[in-house]
């Protein structure tokens, strides 16, 4: 396999079989997607580690967030999950990082997650999430724009933004990289 990591490995089989229980060709979810058939072959058979964009519109498509996917590819959560043991997931291509500090859980409706997103870094999930969802970004360090459904919003060190389900674009300003914790409740 192309991917290094048995996380990665994991998830390609996860976005696999996702789409297996649909009924779903490649083609179809590509369509469904606006993703190139090729692509999704190549991220199913653990060649490519998907890009947090691609990522975001496969959860969009297969009715989840991306921390329920990844946790979906993760032993069962803990009640305490130490520092050392917070999964976390990069995008090789942005550098992007997006730690789980607070799994899901099936019992719970929310979780909590750090962002790093390098400076002049800008990532555009062009489909809505899950609808109902709710979200509060508090950025700790470096000058964020998020963009929701066309509105950009500059956020500085200790801002916090609260959002519904709908498109966003993250953009790090710089000098340094923008880091945050964003709060995601489901319904």
């Amino acid at each position: 396999m192309g991917i290094d990591t048995a996380a990665d490995e994991r998830l390609a089989q996860r976005l696999a079989e996702l789409r297996i229980e649909r009924g779903w060709t490649l083609e179809e979810l590509a369509q469904r997607a606006d993703v190139s058939r090729s692509t999704l072959s190549r991220v199913e058979r653990a060649e490519v580690s998907p890009t947090a964009a691609l990522l975001g519109r496969l959860c969009a498509v297969h009715g989840r967030t991306m921390s329920r996917l990844l946790a979906e590819v993760e032993s069962g959560p803990a009640r305490l999950v130490r520092a050392e043991e917070q999964q976390y997931w990069q995008d090789a291509t942005t550098g992007f990082v997006r730690r789980s500090v607070s799994p899901p859980h099936g019992s719970l409706h929310a979780e909590i997650i750090e962002g790093r997103l390098p400076a002049g870094v800008d990532i555009a999930y062009d489909r809505p999430g899950l609808p109902g969802l709710e979200h509060h970004l508090w950025l700790f360090e470096g000058q964020l724009e998020l963009t929701l459904d066309g509105e950009a919003q500059l956020l500085g060190p200790g801002d916090c933004l609260r959002y519904g389900s709908g498109t966003s674009r993250f953009r790090s300003l710089g000098p340094g990289e923008a880091r945050y914790a964003l709060v995601v409740v489901e319904p």
